[in-house]
């Protein structure tokens, strides 16, 4: 008897379904219970509970991104975005007094394609714009008795508190050396460990998923040491240190790289040293003695002169350069503006002001009850148009789901908590979660319903979770519509806008790779020339690019399949640009060795060249002509 295979979900199912995995991060939710809960304590004690309330959110937006890194990186992650909350405060409020309903709604419209274009910058931008929008809403659709200004400094005060303490409080990976170095150690170590991985994996099926990992590592730990600083360079011996250590991994990363890429296997001894490496980071300390590799090959020599230029570092830490090219206002300015924020501004634009516009119906028909707080229904709207939080069907789905558990988990406790104390450790309890439940969508929208309504509950409004149901459920209709409207342009411009940058970060690596073969500068890996540096950022480029450009086609990927037909080929491209970064990779591991790229290189440049001319083209994208000749 024949077995009947396992039914497969529909891509946008599956990912509805699908959640982070990790430890519990208790430092955060640490902090999240130290935030919310205890801002509005105080202010209802201090008799100002509509300003406590206002703080309370911004501490509680403040907390879903709250995410894993350094400190300093932190200060541009909690700090920027909340700006743009508190100028959407400003914003909202003067609005919905001097304004009627139809120039409201159209102002809505116009913040949201400024707030959606934005977004298309990149992650922090992309949280600021989410705060300049919900701010909006609140502002205008949550009467509260104090003016713009004020109601602005609350909700800096509510993030900032969050902020001093993600500052102020320590955690686990600063208690090794200086206290102000703990999101930095423990990714710098991640670099080295990601490094050993791929050592071991490679010539095995999951070389190419380790390779991704230490990809992951290197951005996370460039992002952790390049945050924001009063001074230009690491003022402190420790902080130098860490940066040395830093750059000291990007030839081991190089050179495991091209062993993956050569398809064979490496003794277990190769992956010892990266892995000392990875303790000494950790424990601050010197790294010992280092196992020498074998040095038969020539990626194999590259590791053991770049273990070799490691120890000297480590012993040393004169401090090391980042790897990294800021971006100029313009290039921020053209990523806005380009295809992806044109689309994404578009659709957010028409989702906010149609759900105010639909807001507004509904106030001024009573819909709403006893209570004027029509907010809910355009904020709910932008975080269902967040491309970034998943697929849109996904994203309706959990945030449906999440309401109505929310709402009826709130109902429950608001009909035995007393008010207002046990409301308050209700919210606390809530910023507590936070940290753990931004792992699914659902569970974050549970538990931000439940500490939301209980608010507004303690601020003054009537138990109103019926209410928010039908709203979300409004929000989700408006996205979907909206979501599958034709609009100016061509569908997919976020996955093309990705990967345009990634084909143009990889043949920018390629160009100078086949640049240093015409004129070489050979010398180890442990001294690295300034054609090594320019090299090793190119490569940091091709690499973070194509990491952006994979989410954006995993996602895409995930749309209901009237939405993913318009990106079909993207993953196809995608993995072809990998494939040419990997062997510009190892071209550039044997040049440096050889004094030249060898013939077997030579071929498989040419045909992942030939492989990506025709999806490429279909897509829209067309590479510089660079030419293999030599």
């Amino acid at each position: 008897m024949s077995r009947r295979p396992a039914p497969h979900l529909p891509p946008w199912l599956a990912h509805a379904l699908r959640a982070q995995r990790g430890p519990v991060p208790w430092s955060a939710v640490t902090r999240g219970l130290l935030s919310a809960g205890p801002l509005l304590l105080v202010a209802v004690a201090a008799g100002h509970t509509s300003l406590g309330v206002v703080a309370a959110i911004a501490a509680m937006l403040a907390g879903i991104n709250d995410r894993p890194g350094s400190r300093r990186a932190s200060v541009k992650r909690l700090g920027v975005p909340a700006l743009g909350g508190a100028l959407g405060l400003v914003v909202g409020t003067y609005a919905g007094q001097e304004t009627g309903a139809a120039v409201l709604s159209a102002l809505f419209a116009v913040v949201g394609l400024v707030g959606g274009g934005i977004s298309a910058v990149g992650p922090v931008a992309s949280a600021t714009g989410t705060q300049l929008l919900v701010g909006t809403a609140v502002g205008a659709g949550m009467p509260l008795p104090e003016p713009g200004w004020e109601r602005a400094l609350a909700f800096l005060a509510g993030a900032g508190w969050l902020l001093l303490l993600r500052l102020a409080l320590p955690t686990p990976g600063s208690l090794a050396g200086d206290f102000r170095f703990d999101g930095e150690r423990e990714a710098v170590a991640g670099v080295y460990d990601a490094v050993a991985e791929l050592l071991d994996a490679a010539g095995g099926p999951d070389a190419i998923r380790r390779r991704a990992a230490l990809t992951a590592a290197l951005d996370h730990a460039q992002d952790a040491l390049a945050g924001p600083r009063l001074r230009r360079y690491a003022a402190s011996s420790a902080e130098r240190r860490l940066h040395a250590q830093y750059a000291a991994a990007l030839p081991l990363a190089e050179a495991a790289t091209a062993l993956a890429w050569a398809e064979e296997t490496v003794s277990e001894r190769a992956s010892e040293g990266p892995r000392r490496l990875a303790a000494a980071v950790r424990g601050n300390t010197h790294t010992g003695p280092l196992p020498a590799p074998s040095r038969s090959a020539p990626a194999l020599r590259a590791l053991d002169d770049a273990l070799l230029h490691a120890a000297e570092v480590f012993d040393q830490g004169r401090g090391g350069d980042l790897h990294t090219r800021p971006r100029s206002a313009g290039d921020r300015l053209r990523a806005a503006c380009g295809g992806a924020g044109r689309e994404y501004g578009l659709r957010v634009a028409l989702c906010f002001g149609a759900a105010a516009a639909v807001a507004q119906a509904l106030h001024q028909s009573r819909w709403y009850g006893q209570h004027e707080h029509w907010y809910w229904l355009p904020a709910t709207a932008v975080f269902l148009v967040k491309p970034d939080l998943g697929p849109l069907a996904s994203r309706v789905l959990n945030r449906a789901a999440g309401t109505v558990l929310g709402a009826l988990l709130f109902a429950g406790f608001a009909a035995v908590l007393p008010r207002p104390g046990g409301l308050i450790a209700l919210v606390a309890l809530s910023g507590a979660l936070i940290p753990v439940a931004t792992r699914h969508f659902a569970a974050q929208t549970a538990v931000v319903t439940v500490l939301v309504l209980a608010l507004v509950m303690v601020g003054g409004e009537p138990q109103a979770s019926a209410g928010r149901i039908g709203e979300t459920l409004l929000a989700c209709a408006i996205v979907l519509i909206v979501g599958h409207l034709p609009m100016p342009g061509q569908r997919g411009g976020g996955v093309r806008a990705r990967l345009a940058a990634a084909s143009e970060a990889a043949y920018a690596y390629l160009d100078h790779v086949l640049d240093e073969a015409d004129a070489p500068r050979i010398g180890s890996a442990g001294a690295p020339s300034g054609h090594r540096v320019t090299r090793w950022t190119l490569r940091r480029e091709a690499y973070r690019t194509l990491a952006e450009a994979r989410t954006a086609v995993s996602l895409a990927a995930h749309e209901l399949p009237a939405l993913a037909r318009h990106t079909e080929g993207a993953d196809e491209v995608a993995g072809l640009l990998e494939r040419l970064v990997d062997t510009t990779t190892a071209c550039a591991v044997h040049l440096d060795d050889t004094g030249r790229i060898g013939p077997r290189h030579r071929e498989r440049l040419a045909a992942v060249l030939t492989e990506l001319a025709a999806p490429a083209r279909r897509l829209g994208l067309h590479p510089p002509r660079t030419s293999l000749a030599g």
